[in-house]
Order: structure tokens, then C-alpha cells, then sequence
């Protein structure tokens, strides 16, 4: 079992998530975002979290455990380029986790103060950070097991039924297209 991220009294019940909602949509910039806060992990449960970092199209994220297949892989055991970088939105987990030194248990890359839902960034949508580009994929991010034992139950449905799951508030994949410096407080801008 995981460790809590925040103490499990502050565990917010599927309510307490679901009457966020329409604040966590409505505050979310459509077109040009901020990268709140990026997180690297080297291995499942270690988090890095530095204020830039350079990616790449061949890498991704250098060193994080992406690589290993640690989610999604391809047939050689080697980690899908369609899930190099996850990212979620910072309303999100701001509502989930509180304030910002308990989100990198979340697992996520980056955490961006931008509209990541589908109906503002479908599958194929391309966007830059600093001076790299992306391109958001198809893959699912679904939370899982640690996402419960890290947050509570409440904030696993959250995300994963319902108007969570139609809004990906779980978070989505992208894949970098061209090889760039992020930094923390970078604009989100989409191409």
C-alpha cells in the first residue's frame, strides 16, 4: 500500500469534489496557460521536482521511469511515446491535494493552470511550453490504487466517473515534438 499524500482526514468525499467542478472548469484558461509545477520519477513512488528541465522527442522526460513501460508499453517492454509527459490540471488537484506540496504524489509531470479537457484540447492538439512543443495523444490516464491511497476514494471516482471522466480531469498524455527547456511559470500556449 501507498502512503497518504495529505492526511487521510482531509480525504475529500466525491461531494465535496463534485461541487468544485464548475469552478475548477470555469477558472481554467482556454488558450494560454501557466506550467505550475513539473515532477519527475525516477522510479514509481520517488518524486523530483525542479524548476526546469529540458525534454526531448527521443526521451521525453530524461530519467523519469516513463521509459521502463511504468503505465503504458509497446511490445519490446519499452514505455509508448504517447505517454512520454502526463499532465493534469492544476484546479484539479488543487481541489484533491490542497495546496501545491502535496500534488507531486499524484504521479503527474506537469501541472498546468489551463483547460486540459477534450472539448479545449483533444487528442492531436499541439502546444508549446518554454521553447518545446507537444502534441496531446489518445492514451487514457485513469487513476488507480495510488490514486486512492494517496487522495481518498472520493477523489479517485472523481476523476475517473462521470463528468471526471468526461472532462479527463485524471489528466492526459502528450508527446514532444520538438526538444525544449520548461521551466515553472512558463506560459501554455496552444499552436
Amino acid at each position: 500500500m501507498t502512503d497518504p499524500a495529505i492526511n487521510p482526514s482531509d480525504f475529500k468525499s466525491l461531494d465535496e469534489l463534485l461541487a468544485q467542478l464548475p469552478d475548477i472548469l470555469a477558472s481554467a484558461p482556454k488558450e494560454e496557460g501557466r506550467l505550475d509545477l513539473i515532477v519527475m520519477r525516477p522510479e514509481p513512488d520517488a518524486r523530483v521536482v525542479p524548476e526546469s528541465f529540458e525534454v526531448t522527442a527521443a526521451g521525453g522526460l530524461p530519467g523519469d521511469h516513463w521509459t521502463d513501460g511504468e503505465g503504458y508499453a509497446l511490445e519490446d517492454g519499452t514505455g509508448d511515446p504517447d505517454a512520454q509527459i502526463c499532465m493534469m490540471m492544476s484546479g484539479c488537484i488543487r481541489a484533491i491535494a490542497g495546496d501545491m506540496e502535496y500534488w507531486p504524489p499524484a504521479g503527474d509531470n506537469f501541472f498546468i493552470d489551463m483547460d486540459l479537457t477534450p472539448a479545449n484540447m483533444p487528442p492531436g492538439t499541439r502546444f508549446a511550453i518554454g521553447s518545446a512543443e507537444f502534441v496531446v495523444t489518445e492514451l487514457r490516464h485513469n487513476g488507480c490504487q495510488k490514486l486512492i491511497d494517496r487522495y481518498g476514494r472520493g477523489a479517485c471516482v472523481f476523476v475517473n466517473t462521470g463528468e471526471g471522466k468526461v472532462h479527463r480531469l485524471r489528466g492526459i498524455y502528450a508527446r514532444v515534438t520538438q526538444d525544449g527547456i520548461v521551466s515553472v511559470g512558463d506560459k501554455v500556449r496552444k499552436l
